[in-house]
C-alpha cells in the first residue's frame, strides 16, 4: 500500500502552510470546476442523458448565468468536458473559450474506465484527447475523473492505470485528487519515479451531491448545506493560504436560489484580498514551477507495513 491515492506519497507529509507560495504574494488559490458531464451512470453519456430538459437548460440559460457571473468577478474557470460534448456542441465550446476559460478532458463519454474491458482505457483516452484537441485548437492540459451521481464512494472515475496513461500522453494534471487540500504529486510508479500533479477535489464542495441528489424529483436537495460547506471551507483555506476548489454544473447550480447561493459565495470570496481565481492549467503550471516534482517529491520507502494477519 505504498503511495498517496493508494494511500500516501512523497515523504508522507503534506506540504506545510508556510511552504506554499502563490503568484505575486496572493493569499490563496481558488479553483472553479464546471462539470459538463450529464451522464447519470458509469457507462457514460447516453441519448437519454442528453434529452433531459435540465441538460438543455444548463447549456443555455444556466451557462449564460455562470459565464456572466465569472466575468463579473474576473474568475477563470475550468470546464471538465467529455469529448462527445465538445464534438456535439461546438458553439458552447467556442463561447467558453472566448470568455477566457479552460476546456479540460473528462473522458470520451464521461465514462468510468473501471467498467471498460481490460486494455480499452488507453484507446478511449487517445480518442478523447484527439477530439478535444480538434474542438479547441490545442491539446487539453488537464483530465478530470469526477464523481458521478451513482458513485457511492464519491471517489471519481479512475483506475490504477489512469495516471500513468495521462503522464505518458503529456497531460499536466489530473483535476480531482482526494489525498490532500493542496496540489500534490500522484505517484503512479515509484520505481520509475513517475508522478502527475493532482489538484484537490472533495465531494463536499461538489453540487452533484447536494442538488438533485440522489436523482431529480426526490425533493432531497440540500442547497443550504452546500452553501455552508463552501463558506466554511473557503474561510479555512483562506486563513491557511492553501487551495479551495468548488465543482458545479450549469444544470444544477445555474438556476433559481441555487445560482444565488453560488453567486453569494463567489462574491464573498472574491471580496477578500489576495484570492487567485485561476484555471487548473494556470494553477498546475505555477505549482510545477515553485514545487517541481524533481525537488519536492521524495520517494522514500513507505512506512506502511503489511503483516501476515493484516486485512490490507
Amino acid at each position: 500500500m505504498p503511495w498517496k491515492d493508494h494511500y500516501t506519497t512523497s515523504d508522507e507529509i503534506g506540504i506545510r502552510d508556510s511552504a506554499i507560495r502563490w503568484p505575486e504574494g496572493q493569499q490563496m488559490a481558488l479553483g472553479l470546476t464546471v462539470n459538463l458531464n450529464p451522464a447519470s451512470a458509469g457507462k457514460g453519456i447516453t441519448a437519454k442523458d442528453l434529452a433531459y430538459s435540465t441538460w438543455h437548460y444548463g447549456l443555455n440559460e444556466g451557462l449564460d448565468r455562470l459565464l456572466a457571473l465569472f466575468a463579473e468577478l474576473n474568475i477563470r474557470a475550468t470546464f471538465a468536458t467529455p469529448a462527445i460534448v465538445a464534438e456535439a456542441y461546438p458553439d458552447v465550446i467556442e463561447r467558453i473559450l472566448g470568455a477566457g476559460h479552460e476546456i479540460a478532458a473528462q473522458g470520451l463519454y464521461g465514462e468510468d474506465p473501471a467498467l471498460l474491458d481490460a486494455g480499452v482505457e488507453a484507446g478511449h483516452m487517445d480518442r478523447a484527447t484527439e477530439v478535444l484537441t480538434r474542438a479547441t485548437g490545442s491539446a487539453p492540459k488537464g483530465w478530470f475523473a469526477l464523481s458521478r451521481p451513482d458513485d457511492r464512494a464519491a471517489t471519481g472515475c479512475a483506475t490504477d492505470d489512469t495516471v500513468g496513461l495521462l503522464k505518458a500522453r503529456g497531460y499536466a494534471y489530473i483535476g480531482n485528487g482526494l489525498a490532500d487540500d493542496a496540489p500534490y504529486y500522484w505517484v503512479s510508479d515509484p520505481v520509475k519515479q513517475e508522478a502527475l500533479l493532482a489538484l484537490p477535489y472533495y465531494y463536499h464542495f461538489d453540487d452533484t451531491f447536494f442538488l438533485m441528489f440522489p436523482r431529480e424529483g426526490t425533493g432531497l436537495e440540500r442547497p443550504q448545506a452546500l452553501l455552508n460547506n463552501w463558506r466554511a471551507e473557503f474561510r479555512a483555506q483562506y486563513r491557511r493560504g492553501r487551495y479551495f476548489n468548488l465543482c458545479v454544473s450549469p444544470a444544477r447550480s445555474g438556476w433559481g436560489h441555487r445560482f444565488d447561493n453560488l453567486a453569494t459565495v463567489l462574491r464573498e470570496a472574491m471580496a477578500h484580498p489576495g484570492v487567485w481565481a485561476a484555471t487548473g492549467a494556470e494553477i498546475a503550471a505555477h505549482w510545477q514551477t515553485v514545487q517541481p516534482a524533481e525537488t519536492s517529491l521524495k520517494l522514500a520507502p513507505s512506512i506502511w507495513q503489511d503483516y501476515a494477519d493484516s486485512l490490507s
